[in-house]
């Protein structure tokens, strides 16, 4: 989710049923997390992920970009006077004209920003996203909706109408919906355009999934504007939960609801013993119907491969348990991957998500707990821990999780809910989710990472393609975007061929850093690299994990993957000084040469060890030459 997550330590009652009943299942889960009876579609393990953010991926269309109407029902529901679409190439924190008359700063106005990504940009770089070994994508949500980030839909069937070729008349087709009915759903210009770009991704091979925000709805959702017409006399009034009702004989309006975290833009679905209420899961289960069959004939090879689900753990386990009979009903390789971090956000403790990865509701999880313990040991301070103890923490979580799993989950460094990785090393010390943007933190430096920190991100990004798990980019990262949290982590995307205005504002209206912003060529090839290497060895996608840690190495962290003979190991040194380091090796492999993947020539083996000159902040991988 998106908005100040520092809201997350209050619990709706849905919440805390939720909760209370995972908590109750950790001991089975403890029992049962090696009996393998998890399934696992098996395309999952192959996955190079990528996630696109789609208003801010790629403009390709300008004749459908968002106007003032279009953004009504979105916080914070004001339209400044001489407001147009922002600059793609601008400096990010610098205030347009029309941003500057009322004095209210930069992040109020970012939310009203827009910069006209659509599904036309992203059909146009599905090559660029092939080149980069790219095979599965995850977009954040697409469903109509109001705001710039799409989590408050307006409908869950049909695609925004800024997203397509004809946003005039996908709006009259809508008006032509009963849109509890779905026989009465049409497909408008945009719902088309996004099927074609399932086929164009298909045709590439390329797998899609697709953000099911089921939580919460839009302030226009249209069940809920049924609601705020009729009142009592709604025929939805009980798919939310209603704290008053409005009292004609007054001149306010007390209607007043359950929001998710209290916010009013996002209005709560019901839920009771089963989960959703039966109005809004019925919905819901045609809704997963119309994008994982399109076509109704049975076949699901023109609809999405999968679904993300928003703030997971706040919706009862008994609603996803039937979710993924209708998902698996349809598309018995789909992927479900939930969102399932913060269990005290306060107190930074993170929810072990083994309850909800049994092989009844999901296949993985995005893989936050594992982002934070590899940014303590690559790019810590103070918070740095020993190559022991990193190995100690991932084997901790690999035995947390069914044995299929870890080779699904997530293993993203950043995404639309967190600062950019390269911001992450440049404030390396910070809590991974609080304090990590300027506007919630004054001294979240906003520079451009050196050349130092971008080091530290290449071999960052070796262990992220080497690990057990399906490696996830956020878009641009590749290319070297950097931002601190929402807002400042969706910034449009860098492209090759546009020339972008030095970033030298700040938003506290400090003297700014004035760095050069453009497309980071190096660091592109340094990850297409690694993606081939990835998709070249099966043992990296599938193999045993084994850690080949030596003591009085505590900035060197060395493993080995291996699968029907096939034997990689990839040394990393994180600190800051060059040296001779030894891995040793087991058993016969000792008597191995090995070729180096990153760099040319063959390693030395001497009684059963490696020897490796590392040079600082480096990486190396290696295969065994039979």
């Amino acid at each position: 989710m998106d908005l100040k997550k520092g809201t997350r330590k209050f619990m709706s009652p849905a919440g805390n049923l939720a909760l209370a009943f995972c908590t109750a299942m950790i001991l089975n889960c403890a029992v049962n997390a090696r009996d393998g009876s998890s399934v696992v579609p098996e395309w999952a393990k192959s996955a190079v992920w990528y996630q696109i953010f789609p208003e801010r991926f790629r403009n390709g269309d300008p004749k459908n970009d968002p106007g003032p109407k279009d953004m009504v029902g979105s916080w914070p529901h004001e339209v400044v006077e001489g407001w147009q679409v922002s600059k793609w190439t601008g400096d990010w924190y610098e205030l347009q004209p029309w941003e500057q008359k009322d004095g209210k700063g930069f992040y109020f106005h970012c939310q009203q920003r827009r910069y006209g990504g659509d599904l036309q940009g992203i059909i146009e770089k599905l090559d660029y996203l092939k080149d980069l070994g790219i095979n599965a994508i995850y977009m954040n949500p697409i469903f109509e909706s109001p705001s710039l980030h799409k989590y408050d839909a307006t409908y869950y069937h049909h695609v925004d109408n800024n997203f397509g070729p004809d946003p005039e008349g996908d709006r009259r087709i809508w008006e032509g919906e009963n849109h509890e009915d779905p026989s009465t759903w049409k497909w408008s210009a945009a719902d088309k355009l996004f099927l074609k770009l399932i086929e164009e991704a298909h045709g590439r091979e390329i797998k899609i999934i697709i953000d099911g925000v089921f939580n919460h709805v839009g302030m226009t959702f249209w069940a809920f504007e049924d609601l705020k017409r009729n009142q009592q006399k709604s025929k939805f009034k009980d798919w939310f939960t209603i704290k008053e009702w409005d009292r004609p004989e007054t001149s306010i309006n007390e209607f007043d609801y359950e929001g998710w975290f209290g916010v009013r833009e996002l209005p709560e679905l019901r839920e009771d013993e089963n989960g959703l209420v039966k109005g809004a899961r019925e919905h819901i289960r045609a809704v997963v119907q119309r994008w994982m069959d399109p076509n109704g004939d049975g076949n699901p090879e023109d609809g999405i491969d999968g679904w993300r689900l928003d703030v997971a753990e706040k919706v009862s386990p008994r609603f996803w348990k039937d979710f993924r009979k209708w998902t698996h009903q349809i598309n018995p390789q789909s992927y479900i991957v939930g969102e399932v971090w913060w269990k005290d956000w306060e107190n930074e403790e993170m929810f072990n998500a083994a309850p909800w990865l049994q092989g009844d509701m999901f296949d993985a999880v995005m893989n936050y707990r594992w982002a934070r313990e590899a940014v303590r040991f690559f790019a810590g301070k103070t918070t740095k821990i020993t190559s022991s103890e990193f190995d100690k923490r991932l084997e901790g979580f690999r035995k947390d999780y069914p044995d299929a799993v870890n080779y699904v989950l997530m293993n993203l460094y950043d995404s639309h809910d967190t600062d950019r990785l390269g911001s992450r090393i440049v404030n390396s010390d910070l809590s991974y989710d609080k304090g990590v943007s300027v506007k919630d933190n004054p001294r979240y430096d906003v520079r451009k990472p050196n050349d130092v920190e971008l080091q530290l991100q290449k071999i960052m990004a070796v262990f992220q393609m080497t690990y057990v798990g399906a490696p996830m980019i956020y878009y641009g990262t590749e290319a070297g975007m950097w931002g601190g949290d929402d807002p400042d982590d969706r910034k449009p995307m860098l492209w090759p061929e546009f020339t972008y205005d030095h970033e030298k504002s700040h938003p506290s209206n400090q003297p700014g850093p004035a760095d050069s912003n453009a497309f980071d060529n190096v660091l592109f090839q340094h990850y297409k690299m690694l993606t081939v290497i990835r998709h070249t060895y099966d043992a990296l996608r599938r193999g045993d994990f084994t850690s080949l840690i030596s003591n009085g190495q505590a900035e060197v962290f060395s493993y080995m993957r291996s699968l029907k003979g096939q034997h990689l190991i990839v040394v990393i040194n994180s600190s800051q000084r060059s040296g001779n380091i030894d891995v040793i090796l087991p058993g016969p492999l000792g008597e191995s040469s090995w070729k180096k993947l990153l760099g040319q020539g063959v390693a030395k083996v001497s009684h059963n060890r490696l020897n490796v000159q590392m040079g600082p902040r480096s990486a190396e991988i290696f295969t065994r030459l039979i």
